[in-house]
């Protein structure tokens, strides 16, 4: 086995996804940090929450696209050196995708202060199993359209990931453990939402339009509307 490849995997995907287009654009278009308003976490529900679509979308794709492309690159190298005889492809996609969650929840880039990780994780479930990552996208929609709370919908699809896996199937042992590892990871990085869920405080998610936030924590008049 060809060992080289899992520190230059996780470096890269690490690196990479620590990028944050939410930080970058709310300072960039608003002249204010994304850090500083709503619930103050740089992802692309605060974005959308705070903002609304019209830069929100290029916070999505960014964030979608961050974890794509480290997860296929390395799950094709992976495939391509021959990392196990069968299910090199696999590994591959679940290893980078644990590390590109942990990029973007802890970037060095930003003082280790990121965000939740869910769109990375959703991005790179498909390359692990696609039919786990339509599973989860199932789950995810359902409740998000009917419960109408991100928290709950993210993390109950997250946690439906390493189960259908273990059903399924998986090529390597460190694939389910990295799978359980970043549900774990998603979690930790929900906690705040978890309390605001237990004292029913969670706000709800508007496909459309912004969601209402605090006086103190409105966008700055002068920045572009959404």
């Amino acid at each position: 086995m060809n060992i080289a490849i899992f520190p230059i995997a996780a470096a890269v995907a690490y690196l990479v996804s620590g990028i944050n287009p939410a930080i970058l654009l709310s300072k960039l278009v608003y002249g204010q940090d994304i850090r500083t308003v709503g619930s103050k976490n740089p992802g692309f529900t605060n974005f959308k929450r705070v903002y609304g679509w019209k830069f929100g979308w290029l916070v999505l794709l960014i964030d979608v696209a961050k974890a794509i492309l480290p997860c296929l690159g390395f799950a094709l190298a992976f495939r391509a050196i021959g990392v196990l005889d069968e299910g090199s492809f696999q590994l591959g996609a679940g290893f980078t995708g644990l590390f590109a969650m942990l990029g973007h929840a802890y970037p060095v880039w930003y003082r280790f202060k990121g965000g939740k990780a869910f769109l990375v994780a959703a991005s790179a479930i498909w390359f692990i199993d696609w039919r786990v990552g339509l599973i989860a996208a199932a789950i995810f929609l359902l409740l998000l359209f009917t419960v109408k709370i991100m928290s709950v919908s993210s993390l109950c699809a997250g946690i439906s990931c390493p189960i259908s896996l273990a059903c399924f199937g998986f090529a390597h042992p460190v694939v389910l453990i990295c799978c359980v590892l970043s549900v774990l990871l998603l979690t930790w990085r929900h906690k705040a939402n978890i309390i605001r869920l237990v004292h029913g405080e969670e706000p709800k998610f508007r496909l459309f339009g912004k969601n209402k936030v605090k006086k103190d924590e409105q966008p700055p008049q002068n920045g572009p509307s959404s």
